[in-house]
This record gives C-alpha cells, sequence and structure tokens, in this order.
C-alpha cells in the first residue's frame, strides 16, 4: 500500500487527470494564473496553443455567464463565502459551449489575511446540463399536459404526517393559500357525506396493493357547491423514509352532467322531455311482468289534423303544439303513470291499476288538454284534437307489442268514428289485412325478410318521348306477400314499419337485397337503382356506414345509386336530412325530393337541399288533362327545377291524355321523366341486361 512519501506532485497530477479536472491557480501578487494541460484539454486545445495570463478564463467564459462568476469570486474574496462555486460555460477550440463546474478558492494569504494565492478545479458537465435540459423539456410538457387536462398533484409525507397540495388542486376544492402544504385532515373536511368512508377507504388501499387506484367521489365545497371529483392514487416507497401516497384529482363535474344528460336522452323524447318509445316499451314490459294488481290500461292518442296544423302555420309552431301538448298530458295523468311520445304526433300512456271508468275520465282529460293546447299566434285560426284508443293488460301473458296494437287498434276506430274521442279495444273490432292489426303486420312484415315472403318490385322511369333504354334508371319498391299468398298493398304495411319501428330495418333488407343481387347489372352501367328512405332511416348515425358497406360488397358504383326523401320524412328529423343529402353528393349518390308539391314549405327544401330531382306529387298529376290549376302547379315546379339543374319526375301518369299533356309542357320546361306501372325488379333488370348484353347479377 502506497504510503504519504509516494504520493507526490506526479502522483496528484495523474489523478486528477483520471478525473478529467481541470486545475487553475492564480498569483494574485503578480496576476499570473496557472491552466493545467487537463483544463485545456477539456477545451480542446493542446499544450502551449493558449497563453496562461490571468483573463484567459473570462475571455473564454460565454458572455451571459460572465457577471455571474465574477461575482462569486468577488464575494469569496471579501470573506462572504467560503469557497467558490458556480456553473459556467467555456468555449470550445471547435467553437461550441462547454458547461463547467468551478469549484476553488484562497490558498495563501499574508500576515494581515490578504488572500495572495487562489487554486481551484473545474469540470465538464455538459452531459448532466444536458439531461437537465432534456428533464426540463419533460417536466415542461407534463406541466402543460397537467394544465390542459385540468389534473392537481398532491401527496401525502406518511412520515412528516403533512399534506401538499399543488395550486391546481387547491383551486379545484376552492381553497385560498400560498404555499402548497395544507392542514393534514382538510381533504376529509370536504368530502360529501354520502361519498366519505368509500372515498377515504380508496385512498387507503395503495398502502396494500402498490397500484394505481382509481376512485370517484363528491366534494361540498366551502360556498356550499357539489363537484364530482376523480382521483388517482399510488403509493411511493422511499428507502429514507416510510413513503407517502401520491395522487392526481379531476374535476370532472361537467363530464358527469354530460352522461347524466345523455342518459336521460336516450330514454326521453328530445322535443317534449317524455320517454321515448324504447323506454316505453322496457317500462310496460316491466310493469306487465312485475304488476300485483290488474288491469294496466295502456293509451294510444294519435293526433288529429296536426300536419295540416304544420302546413299552415311551420314547423316551428307544429313544435310548439307538440310541447304544450306533452305538459297537458302529464298534468292530467295520476302520480303512477306514464306518458311517452312515440314518434311524431303519436303518444302512449301507461297507467297501472285502472279499470274502465277511470280510463275514461283520464281520457276525457287528456281530449280537453289537447284541444286546449298552445298552437302559438300564427295558428289561431287552427286547432288539435286526438283519437285515442285504450286497451287493458289482464295478465303477465300478454306482451308489449300485444298491448300496443290492441291499443292501436282502438285507436284506429276512434278514427274511423270521427276523431276527437276515444274507443275501448274490442276483438270484434279488430283492424288490419287478413285478421292482422298494426302491430302484427310489422311483426310480419320482419318474418317475410326472413321466409322470402318480401319482394322486390320496381318502376321504370322513362324519359319522355324516349325509350327506357336510354335512362334505365329503376325505383326500387317492396310488396309484401301474406301467409295466404295474398299482396298486402304498401299502404298498409309501411305505414304498421314506420309506427313500430322497423322502417329503418325494412329500408336496409331492400338496399342490401337488390345490390346483393344485381351489383354486377350496376357496375356494368346496365341500370341505376333508386331507393325510397323513411324517416327512421334518415335519423340512422349508421345509415352511410351501411351504404357504402353494402355498395362495397357488392362492387356497385356509387353513382348508380339513387335515394328519395320526402317532405315527411325531411320533416322529421331536418337536420338529418341535410346531412344525409350532403353526404350523398359527396359520394356522387342521385338525390331525389318525393312528392314534390304536397307541402306548404316544399319550395323550402330546395333551398336547403342541393337534390338532383324532383318528384311532382301524383296528385297533380291524375287530372293535369282537366285541371288548369295542376297545369300551372306542374309548369311552375319544372321551371325552377329546371333553373335549378334539377330533372323532373311525375308520378301517377296512367292515362294517355295525361302523358299527350307532359309531352306537350316537356318542349316549354325541357327534360322530363315519368314512371310507369310496378312490376317485378327482376324482370325490369332482365329487360335491361338483354338487350344490352350485359351481366344480370347473382342468383337469389
Amino acid at each position: 500500500m502506497a504510503d504519504d512519501k509516494t504520493r507526490n506532485g506526479a502522483f496528484w497530477e495523474l489523478a486528477l487527470e483520471r478525473a478529467h479536472l481541470g486545475v487553475w491557480d492564480w498569483d494574485l501578487r503578480s496576476g499570473d494564473c496557472f491552466y493545467s494541460a487537463m483544463w485545456s484539454q477539456m477545451l480542446g486545445y493542446g499544450e502551449g496553443e493558449l497563453a496562461m495570463t490571468s483573463d484567459l478564463w473570462l475571455r473564454l467564459t460565454h458572455p451571459d455567464d460572465r457577471e455571474q462568476a465574477v461575482a462569486s469570486g468577488e464575494r469569496h474574496l471579501s470573506g462572504q463565502t467560503d469557497t467558490i462555486e458556480t456553473e459556467l460555460r467555456l468555449k470550445h477550440k471547435s467553437g461550441h459551449w462547454v458547461w463547467v463546474l468551478d469549484r476553488g478558492g484562497v490558498v495563501e494569504r499574508d500576515a494581515t489575511g490578504r488572500p495572495l494565492r487562489m487554486m481551484g478545479v473545474q469540470t465538464d458537465i455538459t452531459k448532466q446540463k444536458e439531461a437537465e435540459a432534456q428533464l426540463e423539456q419533460v417536466n415542461a410538457r407534463f406541466r402543460l399536459a397537467l394544465a390542459a387536462s385540468g389534473t392537481g398533484i398532491w401527496h401525502y409525507d406518511l412520515a412528516a404526517r403533512k399534506s401538499y397540495w399543488d395550486a391546481r388542486t387547491r383551486e379545484i376544492f376552492g381553497f385560498v393559500s400560498d404555499t402548497d402544504e395544507v392542514p393534514r385532515d382538510l381533504w376529509h373536511s370536504y368530502l360529501h357525506p354520502d361519498d366519505k368512508d368509500d372515498a377515504e377507504l380508496a385512498h387507503m388501499a395503495p398502502l396494500q396493493t402498490r397500484d394505481v387506484v382509481a376512485v370517484q367521489y363528491r366534494i361540498i365545497r366551502r360556498d356550499g357547491e357539489i363537484r364530482h371529483i376523480e382521483s388517482l392514487v399510488r403509493f411511493i416507497a422511499d428507502a429514507q423514509s416510510s413513503g407517502q401516497i401520491l395522487g392526481t384529482v379531476r374535476d370532472i363535474t361537467e363530464a358527469k352532467r354530460r352522461e347524466q344528460e345523455l342518459a336521460h336522452a336516450a330514454h326521453h323524447d328530445a322535443l317534449t322531455g317524455l320517454l321515448n318509445r324504447a323506454a316505453f316499451d322496457r317500462l310496460l314490459a316491466d310493469d306487465i311482468a312485475t304488476a300485483r294488481q290488474f288491469p294496466l290500461a295502456v293509451f294510444y292518442v294519435d293526433l288529429d289534423y296536426f300536419k295540416a296544423l304544420n302546413d299552415f302555420a311551420g314547423h316551428a309552431a307544429g313544435d310548439l303544439a307538440l310541447k304544450s301538448v306533452a305538459e297537458g298530458i302529464v298534468g292530467c295523468l295520476p302520480s303512477a303513470a306514464h306518458a311517452a311520445r312515440l314518434g311524431g304526433d303519436e303518444f302512449a300512456l301507461l297507467v297501472p291499476d285502472c279499470d274502465a271508468q277511470q280510463a275514461e275520465r283520464l281520457a276525457g282529460a287528456v281530449l280537453a288538454a289537447v284541444r286546449d293546447a298552445d298552437l302559438g299566434s300564427t295558428a289561431t285560426s287552427r286547432k288539435l284534437a286526438a283519437s285515442i284508443g285504450i286497451a287493458f293488460v289482464h295478465d303477465q301473458g300478454t306482451t308489449v307489442a300485444d298491448a300496443l296494437a290492441c291499443a292501436d287498434d282502438a285507436c284506429y276506430a276512434a278514427k274511423a268514428a270521427g276523431r276527437d274521442r276515444f274507443a275501448m279495444f274490442s276483438t270484434e273490432g279488430a283492424s288490419g289485412s287478413g285478421g292482422l292489426n298494426a302491430a302484427r303486420l310489422a311483426a310480419d312484415t320482419v318474418d317475410a325478410m326472413e321466409d322470402g315472403r318480401l319482394k322486390l318490385f320496381g318502376q321504370e322511369i322513362h324519359r319522355l318521348g324516349k325509350p327506357w333504354q336510354e335512362s334505365r334508371r329503376v325505383e326500387v319498391l317492396a310488396r309484401l306477400v301474406g301467409r295466404s299468398g295474398k299482396l298486402i298493398p304498401p299502404g298498409e304495411f309501411i305505414p304498421a314499419a314506420e309506427r313500430f319501428g322497423i322502417a329503418s330495418r325494412l329500408d336496409r333488407w331492400i338496399i342490401r337485397t337488390a345490390l346483393s343481387l344485381y351489383g354486377p347489372a350496376l357496375k356494368s352501367g346496365a341500370l341505376t337503382l333508386g331507393f325510397n328512405l323513411s324517416a327512421q332511416t334518415l335519423s340512422d348515425p349508421q345509415l352511410w356506414d351501411f351504404v357504402d358497406a353494402a355498395i362495397d360488397e357488392a362492387g356497385a358504383p356509387h353513382f348508380g345509386i339513387g335515394f328519395e326523401i320526402t317532405e315527411t320524412a325531411a320533416v322529421t328529423n331536418f337536420g338529418a336530412a341535410e346531412e344525409f343529402v350532403r353526404k350523398a353528393r359527396e359520394r356522387h349518390c342521385r338525390v331525389s325530393l318525393d312528392d314534390f308539391g304536397a307541402g306548404m314549405s316544399s319550395f323550402e327544401y330546395l333551398r336547403r337541399f342541393p337534390v338532383d330531382q324532383i318528384k311532382i306529387d301524383g296528385s297533380f298529376i291524375e287530372h293535369i288533362a282537366q285541371s288548369r290549376f295542376d297545369r300551372e302547379i306542374v309548369s311552375a315546379i319544372s321551371g325552377i327545377a329546371r333553373s335549378l339543374g334539377c330533372s323532373v319526375v311525375a308520378e301517377k301518369v296512367e292515362r294517355q291524355d295525361a302523358l299527350e299533356i307532359l309531352q306537350e309542357m316537356g318542349v316549354a320546361f325541357g327534360q322530363g321523366y315519368l314512371l310507369h306501372r310496378p312490376e317485378p325488379l327482376e324482370a325490369i333488370v332482365a329487360r335491361a341486361t338483354v338487350r344490352t348484353g350485359l351481366p344480370v347479377g347473382r342468383q337469389a
């Protein structure tokens, strides 16, 4: 082992070299300053390249660091500090800056204590400073993320039994303080009484699990406001102490409110605040299954003259009327009863433990409430009424569909009897086609999609005076074959589908089936297909996902497909209709406005919807040869369509004289189209493909 005698100057020089320490030695009497070879090497210089002057280090120091470095030496020389210790940047020979830690002090004084000599060492700390800069960037991003997310940070020192909250945490709790340290029991004093035990238990769980624990709870601020808080909590071990509990807090009050609003919206009608159809069905099913007393009364309320009000006074007045009717209905109900808006102008009521006499009194009150509904100042000459159907559930074997169907049948009976009245369901008076009431007809439509009784039909759309092969456009329709084999008119099964919420499913079946069967014909250009869309389908947020997938699967081009929307469908959800038209035109699908002219605000739709085609309502075509009024209307609509660049389809062209009139008018308003009678779609496609030599399609 080496002794003190062997530790000479060379020994210490070697030690300094191995430690990469540059030595400086400043003689204050002569002003000479010595810099070791390692000091020069640290800055990229060889032996003899630097002049050993007292101000050499200062000349190499970064301008921003000079004042601080000089001040550090002066404080030491004046006796204010025991040593010199400062960080500064020195310029490397290659031009970049080297961070060094400078440490030293006076090593020799005269008899009076005046400093005569100073020595020190400088260490290259560039990598350390770069790591600190990187860490500061990470911390800055972390602080920015916390600020953006509104998250606060706190920790509790288990050994010191002290709590520390950052500024954001104090802000969330509404606690005013200039320091991070807060009273250790402060958090507990904010907890909502109903959440206190669970929240405290959750905050102790990390001591056992060492995992991150998430917990939500409520606090009551000092001003009485209740806020929802979400915390993530974790135990951090520390070898030097008992460790600490580290946590975050985030105010999720607004998110909770939105969650509650969404939950409410999922079960309630947005316009009236009543239950929606799905929620009413669930409630009725639960009440039937758990009822202790029967009968339960189910009311089906259908407003009379509502469409006339909409046409006369506009949709704002219609919305006002619906809200007023809803308020009136709710005001009539006993406390245990519930009301729902099924859609459009149809409502349903569920009244537990209700006999016929009670039901009659309630129905009378509802009729009066509808008559007294607020229709707004623009509709003072219009009045509303209602037709009410009442059915009774007597046992738990009754299904929701049957209960509503029976009430619906009774509602039809009230309408048939003159409206503005109610009717009780009677098995002898059940309505429907072939013994089916509306609900059973809707159910049979669903079955027909599976068992092949739903058939695709089509109507050729002809250009006036031209053969169909020049346009080869087809409107796709559906026809229901009853179990008896007899065709059920669309005027029966389509309204039933809309009333019982399967219209969207029906539309999807028609689109998917037609594209699947005749995709090759569409792809080859043999024909183009148009589809009618119900209000339920228009309101479906997944509609275009479905359509795009069906088109891709069939290999059909978007431009070979068109969609028709009616005024009724557009009115039901104006925003959805606008969004649908926008997306259709983005995909180059054709869009037609159906039944044009039948409503009071049809021309407003032309302003809102940039459609490709207008279908004039058949009521203006049927008697066009005899009615000058109808001819003027058709001419006006056609002129507007021409100026907007839209084609025109005339419906219900069933007489030769009507066709001749349209042909004469066609000269005035440009190209017009007309629909021919429906026939099986398969036959139409066959004609198109046989005459063109193009592929027919897949086998059904």
